[in-house]
């Protein structure tokens, strides 16, 4: 299953009869660095939608209830609420900058009416209150309406304060600041099913931290050697099982998975299950290492599987066959034979991400040239979607793009020499019930609905 599948002649499956539309591009008219999208994340519901820059900022969008006068406005998405999540700093004792760029933002599950989020740059995670008031309090025997103290005397009767109601206000408030955890960069956050505690993974190391807890955490994986001359691989992603509070998965720069069980020991250096694909001698290169490197990792919503993404390819893996994926989808395998100059221009480092939509049946990952791809595993069909401009008016449905490495071009087509590799898509995540997606391409956020749900609507 490759590149090369002809959508126009895929019948009866998702990518068929689901065509996605635009809902909407929000996006930063100057395009600074700062402004650059650097995570994506709905929240347990899909009502909310958080995104991070590299400025440190914190944009979360709220999905607009259905309007009875315009139905056709169930989807989208308007800015609830913008807040500055971290600052640059400076390590005096390392003379080292600390960038104030989001790596990662996770939810967590609701428990009352305010929602809660963690942050993250790449020393410290934070962790966020989001609340609305639409009351003020009125009538204070002691303060007056400015909130100033009153002279005592001039206080001759009592009275008891009322709520008044006010426009709506979201109140963003830090509730907890997690520092001096990690020695190397944050690239990952987890939190646990248990709703108590979650993980943070750097580079060589994995902590365990209880959400109410600041100044401590419990170093549960560390694969630093005494000599650092030793080292082999380092850690790219973690994640927790979404069922089992003892279970998380770890990937590797060498393109291996291995699955931890909390219950062994406190110290998770032994795993319990290494998942790893045996390389083909004949493909052997320079670059093997390099585009083996397992970028993302995530559990499946039924626990079963495990999606992983690597330069060239996504992997679908059982968590009970740990030899090799039970399915392997090639993303951009048109790029194999350009590898020198996207090593020359440092593009073979990007760090591609990829997600399951809520019924695990369909894949998604980025790609270049602000392409997406898709991959439904029950008809194993694939398609490739474009995020641009031209695409991002409202109600547009997105046609499936093909790129050719040469021969005859169809209308349409795309030549690989005429990719563009600054335009690329890191970033994506999928409603957790809907056929809604969100895609990160530089500074602008798309988010696209399938037709056929937003036709119902």
């Amino acid at each position: 299953m490759g590149e090369d599948v002809d959508t126009r002649k895929i019948n009866h499956s998702f990518l068929r009869d689901h065509n996605y539309v635009t809902e909407g591009c929000l996006d930063i008219i100057t395009t600074s660095n700062a402004d650059i999208i650097s995570t994506v994340e709905f929240n347990h519901t899909g009502e909310l939608l958080a995104t991070g820059d590299k400025g440190g900022r914190v944009v979360i969008f709220q999905r607009e209830p259905e309007s009875k006068n315009e139905p056709c406005c169930q989807g989208e998405y308007n800015v609830y609420s913008t807040f500055q999540s971290h600052e640059p700093e400076f390590d005096y004792l390392k003379s080292l900058e600390i960038e104030e760029k989001i790596n990662k933002i996770k939810w967590l599950p609701q428990q009352n009416a305010a929602h809660s989020l963690l942050s993250t740059n790449d020393k410290t995670i934070k962790l966020w209150k989001i609340s609305e008031r639409d009351k003020r309090p009125e009538g204070y025997n002691l303060k007056d309406e400015e909130g100033k103290m009153k002279d005592l005397c001039t206080v001759t009767s009592l009275q008891v304060p009322v709520l008044k109601p006010m426009d709506l206000m979201v109140e963003v408030t830090p509730r907890r600041i997690f520092s001096n955890g990690h020695t190397y960069h944050v690239n990952s956050i987890s939190v646990n099913s248990d709703c108590e505690t979650y993980m943070s993974a750097d580079d060589l190391r994995i902590n365990l931290w209880h959400l109410t807890i600041t100044d401590r955490s419990f170093n549960i994986v560390d694969i630093k050697p005494a000599n650092m001359e030793d080292l082999t691989e380092v850690i790219t992603a973690a994640e927790f099982h979404p069922n089992h509070c003892n279970l998380f998965v770890y990937s590797s720069s060498k393109g291996s998975l291995r699955l931890c069980d909390m219950r062994a020991s406190a110290l998770c250096d032994k795993h319990c299950k290494l998942y790893e694909e045996p390389e083909d001698p004949s493909n052997r290169s320079f670059f093997s290492e390099i585009i083996s490197s397992v970028s993302d990792v995530k559990f499946s919503h039924s626990g079963r599987y495990m999606l992983t993404r690597d330069y060239l390819t996504v992997k679908v893996w059982d968590l009970n066959m740990e030899t090799k994926p039970i399915e392997t989808y090639q993303v951009h395998d048109y790029l194999r034979s350009k590898l020198c100059s996207l090593y020359e221009n440092d593009c073979i480092f990007d760090k591609f991400e990829c997600a399951w939509n809520g019924t695990d049946s369909v894949i998604m990952t980025g790609a270049y040239n602000n392409f997406f791809r898709m991959f439904d595993r029950n008809t194993k069909r694939d398609v490739t979607l474009e995020a641009s401009r031209e695409s991002s008016k409202p109600r547009a449905v997105l046609k499936p793009r093909r790129v050719c490495i040469g021969g005859k071009r169809r209308k349409d087509d795309i030549s690989v020499d005429s990719l563009d590799f600054t335009k690329k898509i890191l970033h994506t995540a999928w409603h957790p019930s809907e056929n809604i997606i969100a895609i990160a391409a530089t500074n602008n956020l798309y988010i696209f609905q399938d037709k056929v749900n937003s036709e119902m609507h």
